[in-house]
C-alpha cells in the first residue's frame, strides 16, 4: 500500500472515529435529557401520591376522631345521667336532714 492510500484510510478511520464519538456523544445528551424529564415526571407522580395518600389518612383519622367523640360524649351522658339519679335519692334524704334539723332547733 502507498503512502497516500494509508494516509486516506487513517484519515477514513479518524472521520469514523470522530464520527462515532460524536453520536455517542448526541445519545449520551439525549440520554440525559431523557432521564432527567422521567425523573420530573417520577417526582410530580410521587408528589400527587404523597397528597392522595396524606388525604386518605387525613380522613380516616378524622373519622377515628369522630368515633371516638362520639363515644366520650355518650359515656360523659351516662355518668352524668348517673350523677342525676344519684343526686335525685339523696335529695330526699338532704330535706329529711334539713327538716329534723330545723325541727330540732325550734324544740331546742
Amino acid at each position: 500500500m502507498a503512502k497516500n492510500e494509508i494516509l486516506s484510510e487513517i484519515k477514513k478511520a479518524e472521520e469514523s472515529a470522530r464520527n462515532i464519538v460524536n453520536a455517542a456523544a448526541k445519545n449520551k445528551g439525549e440520554r440525559i435529557t431523557s432521564a432527567r424529564a422521567e425523573a420530573r415526571e417520577i417526582v410530580k407522580q410521587a408528589e400527587v401520591d404523597a397528597h392522595e395518600s396524606a388525604q386518605k389518612s387525613l380522613k380516616s383519622a378524622e373519622a377515628t376522631i369522630k368515633e371516638e367523640k362520639v363515644k366520650t360524649i355518650g359515656a360523659s351522658e351516662a355518668d352524668a345521667k348517673a350523677i342525676v339519679k344519684k343526686a335525685q335519692a339523696n335529695l330526699d334524704k338532704a330535706v329529711d336532714y334539713l327538716v329534723s334539723e330545723f325541727e330540732g332547733t325550734i324544740h331546742a
